[in-house]
């Protein structure tokens, strides 16, 4: 009796199954949905894309289609009144019934698009999908500063940027056109070198640069859409002589004291007396007037000639 209950019971459930799926196609019927192709999409910069938009299940002959553009928390129309608006008046159009096709892109076109579809003949009558367009845009030349000159042991630093590239791009450093790894510990052929790569910021870190780390360095940014290098730059690292140093400081300081002595030996032999002043302090002060004085060979001091005139 079990064997005969059951194909019947699997029977009851098949047309169960089937009277529910016409019943739920009966009450989708005169329905508007909509749906898409890809709801992000990734362009390069300068390329065209198409937003799909299919109408599915309308029974409505033609739908009020619109288009809008949503960026930065700012809504505009695309496509209103049956054309196309805004800054696509002239890089866009209805492509089938309601996609949207955009030739040329910029990347001002990354925004968040939505299709809005108005069927007024069914059941139900608005439907709306969102689509989020990506436009990815090259790196241009980055700006690299390379230190001209290091001395041994100290630390230097490399920078690498780049303002324009979307998505944001990763950095790599080249010396003599090898490539550096993010961590020179991490590769036995630099280690001799002390340095760490940020590949998200581009800077090349030198905690203490050897003579190895002389050379030719550039840097190249890359993302998605493509890559641009810095020109080359070189570093030079030398080494501090000491005892040239210290041999320098003692010559200057020779050379001051001879200077110093110079100067103490003139103003000893009175290279340096003011002749005005000694002129001055040889006149005699508080002469009288109208009383003439001469000097004698005997005394070499001045004698009274005359008395005062009266």
């Amino acid at each position: 009796m079990a064997l005969r209950r059951r194909p019947r019971l699997l029977l009851w459930a098949g047309l169960s199954d089937f009277f529910l799926l016409l019943l739920f196609r009966g009450c989708l019927v005169g329905a508007v949905n909509l749906k898409s192709s890809n709801r992000n999409p990734v362009v390069q910069e300068f390329e065209s894309v198409e937003l799909s938009c299919i109408i599915m299940d309308s029974q409505t002959i033609e739908p009020r289609i619109e288009w809008k553009k949503i960026k930065n928390d700012q809504t505009s129309y695309v496509f209103f009144d049956n054309k196309i608006q805004g800054d696509l008046t002239d890089r866009a159009e209805l492509l089938g019934k309601s996609s949207l096709k955009i030739w040329n892109v910029t990347r001002r076109d990354s925004a968040l698009y939505r299709c809005e579809v108005v069927a007024r003949s069914d059941r139900k009558e608005i439907d709306e999908i969102s689509i989020e367009l990506i436009v990815q845009v090259k790196p241009v030349t980055p700006v690299c500063r390379v230190p001209k000159a290091v001395p041994v042991g100290k630390a230097a630093m490399l920078y690498c940027q780049e303002s324009e590239g979307n998505p944001r791009p990763y950095y790599r450093w080249y010396r003599n056109d090898m490539p550096l790894p993010t961590d020179s510990r991490a590769n036995p052929r630099f280690r001799n070198s002390s340095f760490l790569l940020n590949s998200e910021t581009g800077t090349l870190v030198f905690s203490a640069v050897h003579k190895e780390d002389s050379g030719q360095y550039y840097c190249i940014a890359s993302n998605d859409a493509g890559s641009a290098r810095c020109e080359e730059q070189e570093m030079e690292v030398y080494d501090l002589n000491i005892a040239g140093i210290i041999g320098g400081v003692l010559v200057v300081l020779a050379v001051l004291a001879l200077i110093t002595l110079g100067i103490c030996c003139a103003y000893r032999r009175g290279y340096f007396i003011n002749n005005k002043e000694d002129g001055e302090s040889y006149k005699s002060s508080g002469r009288p007037d109208g009383v003439n004085y001469i000097r004698t060979n005997e005394e070499g001091d001045f004698r009274h000639k005359s008395s005062f005139v009266i």
